[in-house]
C-alpha cells in the first residue's frame, strides 16, 4: 500500500515566502498568510482535495504579490493589469481572481486611474483627441472617460504657449499649417486650433500697434 503523501517541511525563504516539500519530493511556493490560513504544519498527511486546495491558493496568492508589485512601480487600469499578469504566466482565472480582489480592496480603481491619465497628459500639453486615445490604449472602460475629461483644466493657456513658442509669423502660411497639423497631433480639435491663432493674431495686431 502506498504511503500517505504528506508535509514533510515548511521553509521560510523570505519575509512573506515559503517552500512546502512534500513526502514525494515535489516542492510548493507558497506564503506564510497561506501557511497560516489553511492552517499547514509538517506532518500534515494530505489527500487529493487539499493538494490542490493549497496549490491553487499558493499560486493565488503569489499572484497577488506580483500584482502589487507592478502597481508600486505604476498606476494600471485592470485591463493592462490583467494582460501582464497572464504574459507572466498566470493562468485567466488565476489572473482574474487577483484583479478582482485588488478591486474589492481598492487598489486597482479604473475610475481614479482614468482621472490620473487626463491629468497626466493635460499637463503635458495635450488635448482631448489625444487623452482619449491613452484613455483607449491603456485600457480604460469607456464609462469613466466623460467625467474624468470633465475635469480637464482649461487648455487655453497650453495651447497658447505652445502657438506662441513655435510661430513667428501668423502670415506665414507654411509655418501657420506647421503648427496647426502639430496643435492636432497633440489631440487638440480644429475649432481650439482656429480659436488660438486667432488669439496669436489679435495678440500680434495688438502689439504691432
Amino acid at each position: 500500500m502506498p504511503e500517505a503523501l504528506c508535509i514533510e517541511a515548511l521553509k521560510q525563504v523570505s519575509p512573506e515566502r515559503v517552500g512546502i516539500r512534500l513526502s514525494d519530493g515535489e516542492e510548493i511556493a507558497s506564503t506564510l498568510g497561506v501557511v497560516a490560513e489553511l492552517r499547514l504544519c509538517a506532518g500534515l498527511t494530505l489527500d487529493e482535495e487539499r493538494l490542490e486546495a493549497i496549490k491553487t491558493a499558493s499560486a493565488l496568492a503569489l499572484l497577488k504579490t506580483k500584482a502589487l508589485e507592478l502597481l508600486s512601480r505604476r498606476p494600471m487600469s485592470a485591463k493592462e493589469l490583467r494582460v501582464k499578469l497572464l504574459q507572466k504566466g498566470a493562468e485567466p482565472g488565476s489572473a482574474e481572481a487577483c484583479v478582482r480582489w485588488l478591486e474589492e480592496h481598492r487598489l486597482l480603481d479604473d475610475e481614479a486611474y482614468a482621472g490620473a491619465v487626463v491629468r497626466h497628459y493635460a499637463s503635458k500639453g495635450c488635448g482631448e483627441g489625444r487623452i482619449r486615445q491613452e484613455l483607449s490604449r491603456r485600457g480604460v472602460p469607456r464609462e469613466y472617460w466623460d467625467e474624468a475629461l470633465a475635469q480637464r483644466p482649461d487648455s487655453t493657456e497650453k495651447i497658447d504657449k505652445l502657438i506662441a513658442a513655435r510661430l513667428h509669423d501668423p502670415e506665414n502660411r507654411d509655418e501657420v499649417r506647421k503648427v496647426t497639423a502639430a496643435l492636432y497631433r497633440r489631440g487638440f480639435g480644429w475649432d481650439e486650433i482656429r480659436a488660438a491663432l486667432a488669439r496669436f493674431r489679435a495678440e500680434a495686431d495688438y502689439e504691432e500697434d
